[in-house]
């Protein structure tokens, strides 16, 4: 199964309504709309920059199919939830201080924070915007679960920032914060289309449990990446978790497990919260840091992990009638999931 391909249906379908509904926002917005999605440069040039894995609008596309609908049934979908997406990363990336997201500049660091904030205001107002104008039954369903798992992204990031000044945080806690985080709007990408197709809530629900799930395991690769990825690859910083105090769950893991290395890096992190240095740390004390994370067994927990998310995601689809054409490319895209580098 080529995924490029279906990712790159979804992007292709998508792209054309999502510039159209950033074009309805007032100047200077739509321009640093335009920006964040990598359509133009800092100086207001044309680009053709990263927009990011698309997985999101390829699931919103490929969940009109289960129903027998064309794979554009999906499209509002597939950019409702994509605005919902990027407003989550706008504020995102202002809260936790990333200053390099798709190996660019991230938009607060050049055009400040306000812009970021009303930008990323303006897109989730636009998400329900693009489903409510529709005017159907089945829209009014979609917009509600949209809705629904918006707030449940937004209680993840309360919770992720909570954490992170927090000396210990459970395992469970971690999966619920991620669960929310990322696992909501994936599993609504994952059945909008499906939704707006006409699927009855069974069928939407069984498809949500998928993207609940592999959202799960996109999270617990995206933790792997955050601390372990190559920065020409993922567009951020090294040790990029570690520098923002995540307790992502290799961390989490890693303090969970006891033996020495798990109360050396303990000791070490309590004493870093306290530290006024930390931002001045050396390459060389993060990938100590990351060292002690990997002996103390928090890696190869997250690597179990996510392939453990990821057939729970397939076996939930079983409880799904649908194309057998359509059941290879969801089970494509969450095999995409848990191998990606970036």
């Amino acid at each position: 199964m080529d995924v490029s391909a279906l990712l790159e249906r979804g992007r292709t379908l998508a792209t054309p309504v999502l510039r159209a509904a950033v074009d309805r926002l007032a100047p200077p917005m739509d321009t640093v709309a335009a920006y964040h999605f990598g359509w133009i440069d800092a100086q207001g040039r044309p680009a053709d920059g990263d927009g990011g894995k698309a997985v999101r609008p390829a699931l919103a596309v490929l969940s009109a199919e289960v129903t027998g609908a064309a794979p554009q049934t999906g499209v509002p979908g597939a950019v409702a939830v994509e605005l919902v997406h990027n407003f989550s990363l706008l504020h995102d990336d202002l809260m936790d201080g990333d200053e390099q997201r798709r190996h660019r500049d991230t938009v607060w660091k050049v055009h400040g924070p306000a812009q970021a904030i009303l930008v990323g205001d303006a897109l989730f107002a636009l998400a329900n915007e693009v489903l409510l104008e529709l005017g159907t039954v089945e829209a009014g369903r979609a917009t509600r679960r949209l809705t629904t798992a918006s707030r449940a992204l937004i209680d993840g990031q309360a919770q992720d920032i909570s954490y992170e000044h927090r000396d210990r945080v459970s395992v469970e806690e971690c999966l619920e914060m991620e669960g929310n985080k990322t696992g909501a709007l994936l599993a609504c990408a994952s059945s909008i289309g499906a939704v707006l197709g006409g699927a009855d809530d069974r069928t939407a629900d069984a498809l949500e449990r998928y993207g609940h799930h592999l959202g799960l395991a996109f999270q617990a690769v995206d933790d792997l990446l955050g601390i372990w990825g190559d920065p020409e690859a993922t567009g951020k910083q090294t040790w990029s978790d570690l520098r923002q105090r995540k307790k992502s769950l290799p961390v989490v893991a890693a303090l969970a497990s006891g033996g020495d290395a798990s109360v050396r890096l303990g000791e070490i992190l309590a004493a870093d919260a306290k530290s006024s240095d930390f931002a001045h740390f050396s390459e060389e004390e993060f990938a100590a840091r990351a060292a002690l994370i990997e002996e103390a067994g928090g890696r190869e927990w997250t690597a179990e992990e996510a392939r453990r998310q990821h057939t729970i995601a397939i076996e939930a689809l079983d409880a799904v009638d649908m194309p057998d054409r359509v059941r290879e490319q969801f089970t494509a895209l969450a095999d995409f999931v848990v191998v990606r580098k970036r």
